[in-house]
């Protein structure tokens, strides 16, 4: 379980950072995924398997902790202001990734997903069909959808 830990935590990390947009947010639903695997480990057959769990345990739990935060935004009557990168770290590279990041954060949920899936997690259509539990025509539709919305938005940036 501790190999398993070391060779998927960072990366799982990223990966849900990229979903609910907070490191520290990001940080528990990682560990919530591995406390889960922990549960189950007595089950696990073949432990190459273990990564696609832990990635749908990631997706899954990114959305419910999205989930929690939009109640909890909607009964404060409040919204929660992210700050501007500071102005000293605006390299180009730095400001394009924040452009995608933005734009990404406005698609609908299920583009969003799909598009982090694909392009940051670099998985197949059909992965992503089974980690979100859509059909890979779905999958296909959303990228679609995602990154034309992307496009725009950025276009509109410009």
């Amino acid at each position: 379980m501790v190999a398993v830990f070391e060779a998927h935590y960072t990366h799982l990390v990223r990966l849900a950072r990229h979903l609910v947009d907070d490191q520290a947010d990001a940080e528990d639903v990682v560990m919530d995924a591995f406390v889960g695997l922990s549960r189950r480990w007595q089950h696990v057959r073949r432990t190459e398997d273990v990564f696609f769990y832990l990635r749908t345990s990631v997706v899954n739990g990114s959305r419910s902790r999205l989930r929690r935060l939009k109640v909890a935004r909607e009964r404060r009557h409040t919204q929660l202001d992210r700050d501007a990168a500071p102005a000293d770290q605006a390299a180009m590279a730095h400001l394009e990734h924040e452009a995608v990041v933005r734009a990404l954060r406005v698609l609908p949920r299920r583009q969003r997903e799909v598009l982090v899936l694909r392009y940051y997690d670099g998985a197949s259509e059909a992965e992503i069909a089974e980690v979100l539990r859509i059909s890979v025509g779905s999958v296909k539709t959303h990228a679609s959808r995602g990154l034309h919305a992307v496009a725009e938005l950025l276009e509109g940036s410009t």
